[in-house]
């Protein structure tokens, strides 16, 4: 019986010292008085999309980034010519931005042959973008002939691919 008590006892005990660690209530202020509560400062909205003026955005808003080229060709036909007014109106509302266009063909041909004919693409695209009235000194052309290919494969889907000249932002 004794033990029944003493356990009866503990555990009130227990229960009493646990209602005395809960938090205190808050009073009202006294009258009089004044409270400031401070707010966290509002949450800035994360822009949506890309970055204006990045090579993210220039991807997004252009027709395409690529030219595309038939075998051992570096003119610029209707379809290429929509790209690239696509390229330039992009280009007009960024002024101070310049890009790189990479010329590249497939994997036939000698390797000097195709670093010559990947020149011949860049050049190709850079002169019409020019003409659209692009700043020349905004646009640096590189060739990596067959280095870099997009497609792996020898077959004409991949060299078609492969035949392209790719324009890059780089500020």
């Amino acid at each position: 019986m004794n033990r029944s008590l003493l356990l009866a006892g503990l555990a009130a005990t227990t229960l009493t010292l646990g209602a005395c660690a809960s938090k205190p209530k808050q009073l009202p202020p006294e009258p009089g008085t004044t409270t400031t509560t401070t707010q966290a400062p509002p949450q800035t909205q994360q822009p949506m999309g890309p970055v204006p003026g990045s090579q993210a955005d220039f991807i997004a808003s252009v027709i395409s980034d690529t030219v595309n080229f038939d075998t051992d060709r570096y003119n610029i036909d209707a379809a290429d010519q929509g790209v690239l007014q696509s390229q330039a109106s992009w280009l007009a509302r960024y002024p101070a931005k310049r890009v790189t266009i990479e010329g590249h063909c497939d994997e036939r041909g000698t390797r000097d042959y195709n670093i010559a004919l990947g020149e011949r693409r860049a050049n190709a695209a850079k002169n019409y973008l020019v003409s659209l009235g692009v700043d020349p000194a905004r646009v640096t052309v590189v060739s990596y002939g067959k280095e870099r290919p997009l497609a792996l494969g020898s077959d004409e889907g991949s060299w078609a691919k492969n035949r392209r000249a790719v324009t890059v932002t780089v500020n």
